[in-house]
């Protein structure tokens, strides 16, 4: 009968392994944002990317009107008679830190509803803030040298490796520009929102922006990614916005940064806006309410007509 072999840990090796369940334990269960994210990321590996149930025909729209599709998240794309507009272009299966061969982050739930060689020529691409969720470099590096860009103060050197780069402008609170294209001009203005934009949690000194978009007489709002905040007072004006593209999503647990459905109608009536296009939900699991609740949460808080699209590739029509 063979003898079984005494097994005598040492007091390192014990150590070490009571560490190592100690941090497995800890990144299994904490909430802590980083091994959130990294969990995150690991889980969704395997998980399909639905496809979007709607897909916009900007091939379709009219020079004469306003049109505006939902492409996910925080990016719309907008015709504004004839001025082709694309708000914070994140457009890949998912958004991080982009390490070359990949991207570590969150994945998508919905695919775009274009991808980006089925976008028409974009005039002029509008970017909040430096997050990666809204700052896609992989996105923003497949556009050619043709493209305008307005984005926040200190984010220039975000551009250095795009091809457009010499044709961005930053704007800090307040400020402004007119923005000449090949179709047609576009006055743009900065207002300030409450979020944040550091990029890397060093780098505080970067901006965050919403804007005011004005056109033909018409005057749209993006505001970008915001807490609650009573600085949409600050840009109303005796003619009101025709639409607003406003946040809903990400308030759970991260209400300092981001506002809840009724505090997005809030700003919005402080601002003046008749339509909301409500945007940052849905597209990626940031947030702990679920894909449904902001939405649920929006119908019981303004009138349905008020309500501009619901779903990722619907598109909205101003004639």
């Amino acid at each position: 009968m063979a003898l079984k072999k005494k097994v005598i840990l040492s007091r390192r090796r014990f150590v070490g392994l009571t560490t190592a369940a100690t941090v497995g334990t800890w990144f299994t269960f904490t909430n802590f944002a980083g091994a959130r994210f990294v969990r995150q990321a690991i889980q969704e590996t395997a998980r399909h990317v639905t496809p979007s149930k709607l897909t916009p025909t900007p091939a379709t729209w009219s020079d004469n009107e306003i049109h505006a599709a939902w492409i996910g998240h925080a990016t719309v794309l907008l015709n504004f008679y004839g001025l082709t507009i694309l708000t914070d272009p994140v457009m890949m299966p998912r958004v991080g830190l982009n390490i070359g061969v990949a991207t570590v982050g969150p994945k998508r739930l919905i695919a775009p509803p274009l991808s980006v060689k089925e976008l028409p020529p974009i005039d002029l691409i509008l970017l909040s803030h430096a997050h990666m969720d809204h700052f896609d470099m992989p996105t923003l590096g497949s556009f050619g040298s043709k493209p305008k860009a307005v984005t926040a103060k200190a984010t220039r050197d975000l551009f250095n490796s795009m091809r457009f780069q010499k044709n961005v402008t930053e704007l800090a609170w307040g400020e402004s520009t007119m923005v000449n294209t090949d179709h047609g001009d576009v006055h743009v203005k900065a207002f300030e929102v409450n979020h944040w934009g550091a990029r890397w949690r060093t780098d505080k000194q970067r901006g965050y922006n919403g804007y005011v978009i004005e056109r033909e007489g018409r005057k749209l709002m993006f505001g970008g990614d915001t807490a609650s905040t009573d600085k949409f007072k600050s840009i109303r004006t005796k003619r009101g916005y025709d639409l607003a593209i406003m946040p809903i999503g990400s308030y759970m647990p991260y209400k300092k940064c981001h506002c809840t459905p009724e505090e997005s109608v809030s700003m919005l009536n402080d601002a003046g806006a008749e339509k909301i296009l409500p945007i940052h939900f849905k597209t990626f699991r940031l947030g702990e309410e679920g894909t449904t609740e902001p939405m649920e949460r929006l119908e019981g808080a303004i009138a349905h007509d008020r309500i501009g699209w619901r779903d990722v590739g619907e598109t909205f029509k101003l004639a």
